[in-house]
């Protein structure tokens, strides 16, 4: 149950999106609003997301969060969460990443969805994702909290777009059926060296049930995931920090690599 009017929750969202926008640390919304709850941080959410339509910016997509089942149990929720991807988050393969617009960046390796036919919940499952999706793509996710010092709760997470900041996609691309999405391999490469192995079973145990998940979430508010939809589907991997400087390239089994240099 909502407790912010439209005017706070409108408040909130200026105050984020200028932060995300000016690179500048926030502090975190739950202090300014003990009372918020989960319904409040998407309405803040939702609001950031209308604010770049009206400019102009366009939708490139949906992400996926905590997808981890121990990062769930460590924060002491049931529910990954989630939130969307604006047009200018993308970056080409093998490009740069610019340090100075951001401020705490973190590299996730990731299995992007792009779907061929809508999803809806509730009662979305697996095989209704994998029915219903055109191909998979390797992606690395660059997170960006920016709460000051990392002093944030799930509320003020979601809030705040899910720390959504960047994202670069592989070049090769395959049909669901032709990759054993669970046992993916993924090596997570900083500047040459091993820092992060994974399997695409670290999220949710099948990278489809993340899209399952979100397509169930978004149908609790009578929402679906339409056809053509771009889906982060969250971290294959822990995340890592980066500096100005390094190189990340991380490797995808079947799948190539995806490369980008942090200036």
């Amino acid at each position: 149950m909502s407790t912010l009017s439209q005017a706070q929750i409108d408040e909130l969202a200026v105050y984020l999106e200028d932060c995300e926008l000016e690179a500048k640390e926030a502090t975190k919304v739950t202090d300014r609003y003990p009372d918020m709850d989960f319904d409040d941080a998407y309405a803040v959410q939702y609001a950031i997301r209308r604010r770049k339509l009206d400019r102009g910016n366009r939708l490139a997509g949906l992400k996926v969060g905590l997808t981890s089942r121990a990062k769930m149990k460590q924060m002491g929720v049931e529910t990954p969460i989630y939130g969307f991807l604006a047009d200018y988050f993308d970056r080409p393969d093998g490009g740069d990443i610019e340090t100075d617009q951001l401020i705490h960046p973190k590299v996730e390796a990731e299995l992007a969805f792009v779907t061929k036919a809508p999803l809806k919940g509730p009662g979305c499952h697996v095989g209704s994702v994998l029915a219903a999706t055109d191909f998979v793509i390797p992606a690395v996710e660059i997170i960006d909290s920016r709460y000051e010092n990392f002093r944030f709760d799930l509320v003020s997470v979601i809030a705040d777009n899910a720390s959504s900041s960047r994202f670069v996609l592989g070049g090769r691309s395959a049909s669901p059926n032709e990759i054993d999405m669970r046992n993916l391999g993924v090596v997570l490469e900083r500047n040459g060296e091993i820092v992060e192995l994974g399997a695409g079973a670290a999220v949710l145990g099948h990278p489809a049930a993340s899209v399952a998940l979100l397509a169930n979430m978004l149908g609790e508010r009578g929402e679906e995931i339409p056809t053509g939809t771009l889906i982060l589907t969250g971290g294959i991997t822990a995340a890592v920090t980066v500096n100005k400087g390094d190189n990340v390239n991380v490797r995808f089994q079947d799948l190539g690599s995806v490369g980008m240099r942090f200036v």
